[in-house]
């Protein structure tokens, strides 16, 4: 890997800490066994800030009464949201996790999303309004479709 930045302005070869961190959530949410579910998610959910935890408690009450069948869990250390399978379909990644100015919900592939031959698999989200949660609804609908 060439050398870049850090948040903290040095050059640095390879993982940021932000990323490191994320992959040790990760390591450990596979040797923990079987994911915790709800209650990692609600658990990831109150370390955050205060807006970051406010938008994840939200998309939380969203999702999961526009998709019921997706299990509430924890992936790479973020909220998320698997199928039948154990798959990841959607999380929410708070905007300080790798400080950002905005929060994203994130689609994977197993997300029924696709529309032609480019679509987003990643939305920026600032504020929920009634609108983004119509908007959020519907796509965690097609989603799971």
């Amino acid at each position: 890997m060439s050398p870049k930045k850090s948040t903290t302005g040095k050059k640095t070869k390879g993982f940021t800490a932000e990323e490191r961190a994320a992959m040790k959530e990760r390591v450990k949410e596979l040797k923990s066994g079987e994911e915790e579910g709800e209650s990692a998610l609600l658990a990831k959910l109150a370390t955050m800030q205060e807006s970051d935890r406010a938008m994840g408690r939200r998309l939380h009450t969203i999702i999961k009464a526009a998709a019921p069948s997706l299990s509430p869990t924890t992936w790479y250390g973020m909220p998320a949201y698997a199928n039948d399978e154990g798959k990841i379909v959607c999380f929410f990644q708070s905007a300080a996790k790798f400080k950002t100015r905005y929060a994203t919900l994130g689609f994977s592939d197993k997300a029924n999303l696709d529309e032609g031959n480019l679509w987003p698999t990643t939305f920026a989200v600032q504020k929920l309004t009634a609108t983004e949660e119509a908007r959020i609804a519907a796509l965690v609908k097609k989603a799971v479709s």
